[in-house]
């Protein structure tokens, strides 16, 4: 294969035909096809030296040129590709016969004042090369590979934007379980777990998807498919609701259990248009024609609210709920219903519940009407007691302090005066005595847990941490946290408790301190300063970053 005038418009056909055929930029095969000339030319003048090929897009006519970089006098490091400043001064003017020529910033160089600068590059024309058999199938190979390379390219920035989207699709074949999807220019795959069901599907089957994820790999783009995902169900409705499309009805929340149920809530921002109505269509054919799709999927079409009480009565439906109650930080929500509405509001293993947990992003505990009255009186009976042993009290006044509202024993001894002398048949001097009371029963709690805590093992560093109460310590001590260095370890969820998904369930993890109420929040914040405290973290820092959360906190709340 000798680059002759003979196939010099044969490589221009060339490149053009397979860029046609892979749909890619015909430059991109062009300099596949210099690249793979160099490499050959190398072969034969050494691989030491630095040989370029330049294809004239016009004409087709090759150039090779022996390429020499001027570096600093102990940057050499390859003689035949490389020139000192001093080395390069003799080939730093004009060309005579135009076979040499320097190129500064990938640019020709016309004016030859001064001198050559590290970085300029001395060009100088060689003979072009006969390639033999195994120097052509070598230039083919690089070629071929160039090409795909480019191929692979295209496919991935084709697709990674489609990523959330709805793309239609015939299956190929099947490997496994998993279905192979021809998406028009490239392969797709579905895995088993991202299919509805039991769904099958034959070779040649049109298959309608949504794409999940585009990944770039050394194989080519991996473009992975779902039809369980929760956001198909989504731009389902999209496609099949105009409303949504324009922006006039907007999908805030979607929970699928695919193939058997789903719940979807939707907000109209046009108060004369009813966003459930206008997803279900005209004798429910919208969302029929979603549900076909979803293999008989069952759809619960709930209005969103900004009131989360009420979008949680909405998402439970068909159930109906009694009452809704909150706990401090509003993550769980506890929800009363009759007695009757128990199965429906729980649903077929516990499906319903769950759907609507997953939709409102609450944990949700329900209860009957019995049962909240029960554990209500339990906490009555508990209250009472409490005050009737800490306070010797008769269980007459004891229910009288639980009725007002108290709760705990810090209550009764650090509150506002007025607030006790509110009770009925409570003077100024009864109210006296109940405080003074309460703070010897806690003082002595106090000092019993202290003693405690000391006899564990726990140092003086975490007793005297501010923040911690001897009760804490104590719990801390037991868990054999006893200096302040191991409490700095911590977690922030190792105290306040949380929540974790394991095979999929979600599973309460106990805090040590979470008995004694203390928030996630206030668990990082006692954590950080014992850090800081011990030298563990720069104070400047802790500011900085509290300073760009808050930032961001403004710009989400649009501050």
């Amino acid at each position: 294969m000798a680059i002759t005038s003979a196939n010099q418009l044969e490589l221009l056909q060339t490149a053009e035909a397979v860029a046609r055929e892979k749909m890619i930029d015909p430059d991109l095969v062009i300099e596949a096809m210099e690249d793979s000339l160099a490499r050959a030319a190398k072969s034969r003048y050494g691989s030491e030296m630095d040989i370029r090929v330049h294809i004239d897009r016009k004409t087709g006519n090759a150039g090779f040129t022996r390429a020499r970089t001027v570096v600093e006098d102990d940057a050499v490091e390859n003689y035949q590709a490389q020139l000192t400043v001093a080395q390069a001064l003799p080939y730093f003017e004009p060309s005579r016969d135009g076979r040499t020529y320097w190129m500064r910033d990938g640019q020709k160089v016309e004016d030859f004042g001064g001198k050559p600068q590290p970085g300029d590059v001395f060009e100088e024309q060689v003979p072009p090369v006969d390639l033999g058999r195994i120097a052509a199938q070598s230039a083919k190979q690089v070629i071929l590979q160039r090409v795909r390379e480019a191929e692979r390219d295209r496919q991935y920035e084709e697709f990674k934007d489609r990523i959330g989207s709805i793309i239609n699709g015939v299956v190929k074949r099947e490997e496994y379980g998993n279905i192979i999807v021809d998406v028009g220019r490239g392969e797709a795959i579905l895995r088993r777990n991202e299919k509805i069901g039991r769904e099958s599907y034959r070779p040649n089957d049109r298959i309608r998807t949504y794409v999940k994820d585009v990944r770039r790999e050394a194989r080519g783009p991996q473009i992975f498919l779902s039809r369980t995902d929760p956001q198909f169900m989504a731009e389902l409705f999209k496609m099949e609701v105009p409303e949504i499309y324009d922006g006039v009805i907007e999908i805030k929340a979607v929970a699928r259990d695919p193939g058997s149920r789903a719940k979807i809530a939707v907000i109209s921002y046009d108060n004369s248009i009813d966003p459930v109505g206008a997803c279900v269509g005209m004798r429910g054919s919208r969302v029929q024609a979603v549900v076909g799709e979803l293999q008989g999927e069952k759809i619960d079409i709930i209005p969103w609210s900004d009131d989360q009480a009420t979008f949680l009565v909405n998402a439970l439906q068909p159930a109906e709920v009694a009452k809704v109650v909150f706990d401090e930080d509003a993550t769980r929500i506890e929800v009363v219903v009759p007695d009757e509405q128990l199965s429906l509001a729980i649903g077929r293993r516990g499906q319903n519940v769950r759907l609507a947990s997953q939709l409102t992003g609450l944990d949700i505990d329900i209860l009957t009407e019995e049962e909240e009255s029960k554990r209500r009186q339990a906490e009555f009976n508990a209250r009472t007691k409490l005050f009737m042993d800490a306070l010797d009290l008769d269980e007459f006044f004891a229910q009288l302090l639980v009725a007002e509202g108290f709760t705990n024993l810090e209550e009764v001894a650090y509150v506002d005066l007025d607030e006790l002398l509110s009770i009925e048949g409570v003077d100024e001097s009864t109210a006296e005595e109940l405080q003074t009371r309460a703070r010897e029963h806690l003082e002595a709690a106090n000092k019993a847990a202290l003693e405690n805590a000391r006899a564990l093992g726990a140092e003086d560093s975490l007793i005297g941490f501010e923040g911690l109460t001897p009760q804490m310590v104590e719990a801390l001590a037991k868990d054999d946290i006893k200096t302040l260095e191991e409490f700095a370890t911590c977690a922030d969820w190792e105290l306040a408790g949380g929540w974790t998904t394991q095979d999929g369930q979600r599973v309460k993890d106990d805090g040590l301190l979470e008995p004694f109420n203390v928030s996630l929040e206030e668990a990082q914040n006692l954590v950080m300063t014992a850090r800081v405290m011990l030298g563990w973290v720069d104070p400047t820092e802790m500011e900085s970053a509290g300073e760009t959360e808050a930032e961001g906190d403004e710009q989400e709340a649009g501050v």
